[in-house]
């Protein structure tokens, strides 16, 4: 059975199917951007991991060769 409705209620359809693929484009851009947001947080923390442990292995590096030093002129 096909149901005929009427030109008003065809018209609100057709508002409402617009409005609705807006909005889940709308959907898929802040989805997009927040992946974006994530992946950017997770390299700065990568990043930020990765200097700290370089900048204690140089300051390790620069205590043993002071004891070194030290341990030369004794």
């Amino acid at each position: 059975m096909t149901e005929s409705h009427s030109k008003s209620r065809q018209t609100a359809d057709i508002a409402f199917g617009k409005a609705k693929s807006q909005f889940d484009a709308r959907e898929r851009v802040f989805a997009e951007i927040d992946s974006m947001v994530g992946a950017r947080e997770e390299k700065t923390l990568r990043l930020r991991e990765a200097r700290l442990a370089k900048e204690l292995q140089d300051q390790l590096a620069a205590s043993a060769s002071s004891v070194a030093k030290k341990n030369k002129k004794s």
